[in-house]
């Protein structure tokens, strides 16, 4: 590499630049201790270390009578669909008693309440997909520089099985394959912050030139536009300069990233299927390649769903998928609950506990992975047996780097569960002072979980 130059005063910015193979290149130095506060958890300057949002999703809500714990505040009980949650208790808020309002639209069945919760809006039919998801939001605000602004799998085996979408004409398609999944992350295209060499891609050198080219030549077309098509043209360029960041993120050399490590591939990808044992597999499969693209910045928002809206799960043994189930198993009058249902939803928080299990086990400064991520977790109904919308439970998972109170169980009243999507993109920095529509519209924070 020729024409080295060596700035004169140090940063975590700083790069060496030169030439290579006739393109340009600029090598970032390695993560120095200079660079770092005296206990590593922060850069020198005090600019703090990268902080991640996430959410996931399970289908058909709970059953309060062994779902919500009897005490609030920290080390609430765990009741019988919940203990699958004690190793990450701690880790883990829950939010019961918070309710979706659809106002003058119908309870569209398994679709209004995540709609909501996702977006601060009521559908008004089933193809309504109104604003855009709370993960789009927030990556408008922090991933405009990663090699993917959010990311977004499933454990069902569906890539229809989404619940991301930037407008009714833009869903965000989930990733299903674990094999698929693989290569996309650490495939041809992925840069490894760890290596000691760095070869800038040809194709997307080229992209980003003509990219950059067309975006010269918007000054002149926006001053013969109208007030409307000036607007819009103004989205259509934001969205290619985002893509353009992302280019200038793969023609850069990545930092070195300590918690970031070699994955292998999945050797296949599981039989297709309901049964809750492979769906298992396949979250797990999902979740540990999904882990470890956040831990080597590939992305900082991303999107994990465990089951649809009306899950389909099947139970070994058993003829009624779980929404069947919720609708025609009878309540045990010795239990008070309908025993079937509530071992479906036994398996989904089982998947829920593994998911954040999966954050904890990568280190990250002097914490973990999980201490610098938010995970926000909805679901489509309170007690799904009548497709209810009050009392509709939510989660949260990690500290959001320490932004954040975890290990609450807290109690909403009665009041908009769209507290909580507001109070996540607050501590991300989106500016809103309020979030939603009509009943659901709220400007009140949820103070009891934020530091």
């Amino acid at each position: 590499m020729k024409g080295l130059r060596l700035l004169k005063e140090l940063s975590r910015r700083r790069v060496l630049r030169g030439m290579l193979e006739g393109g340009a290149v600029a090598v970032a130095l390695p993560l120095l201790d200079c660079f770092l506060n005296d206990n590593g958890t922060a850069l020198a300057s005090g600019e703090p270390m990268p902080v991640r949002f996430g959410t996931w999703f399970w289908g058909l809500g709970m059953d309060e009578k062994v779902f919500v714990p009897k005490t609030l505040g920290r080390n609430y009980d765990l009741p019988p669909e919940l203990e699958a949650l004690a190793p990450v208790r701690d880790q883990v808020n829950l939010y019961t008693h918070f309710n979706a309002y659809k106002d003058t639209s119908p309870n569209l069945c398994h679709y209004t309440g995540w709609v909501i919760l996702r977006s601060g809006i009521a559908p008004v039919n089933g193809g309504d997909l109104p604003g855009e998801t709370i993960d789009v939001t927030i990556a408008r605000k922090i991933g405009r520089t990663t090699r993917f602004q959010t990311l977004t799998a499933t454990a069902t085996g569906d890539i229809r099985n989404s619940f991301s979408y930037e407008n009714a004409n833009s869903t965000n398609a989930a990733d299903w394959s674990p094999l698929a999944f693989y290569t996309k992350l650490f495939g041809p295209g992925y840069q490894d912050p760890n290596a000691s060499t760095f070869t800038p891609n040809p194709r997307v050198m080229v992209r980003k030139s003509v990219l950059t080219g067309v975006l010269d030549q918007t000054q002149q077309l926006e001053r013969t536009l109208g007030t409307d098509d000036r607007a819009r043209l103004d989205q259509y360029f934001s969205d290619l300069r985002d893509l353009e960041r992302q280019f200038d993120q793969q023609l850069t050399k990545p930092q070195p990233i300590a918690s970031c490590h070699s994955v292998d591939a999945p050797k296949d990808d599981p039989p297709q299927g309901e049964d809750t044992r492979l769906v298992a597999v396949r979250h797990q499969l999902m979740t540990d390649l999904m882990v470890m693209a956040v831990a080597c910045d590939q992305t900082r928002v991303f999107n994990m769903a465990y089951s649809t809206a009306q899950a389909v799960t099947i139970k070994a043994g058993y003829e009624k998928p779980h929404h069947t189930c919720t609708h025609e198993e009878g309540v045990d009058p010795s239990l008070g609950y309908q025993p079937t249902a509530s071992w479906f939803l036994r398996r989904s928080m089982e998947s829920w506990s593994s998911f954040v299990q999966a954050f904890t086990k990568v280190k990250e400064g002097d914490g973990t992975l999980l201490d610098n991520v938010l995970i926000y977790a909805t679901t489509d109904t309170a007690w799904a047996r009548i497709h209810s919308l009050d009392g509709i439970p939510m989660f949260t998972a990690g500290r959001a780097g320490g932004r954040v109170k975890a290990g609450l169980h807290i109690d909403g009243g009665g009041t908009p569960g769209t507290r909580l999507g507001l109070t996540a993109m607050k501590v991300f920095g989106v500016d809103a002072t309020e979030w939603g529509s009509q009943s659901n519209r709220t400007s009140q924070a949820v103070g009891e979980m934020v530091v």
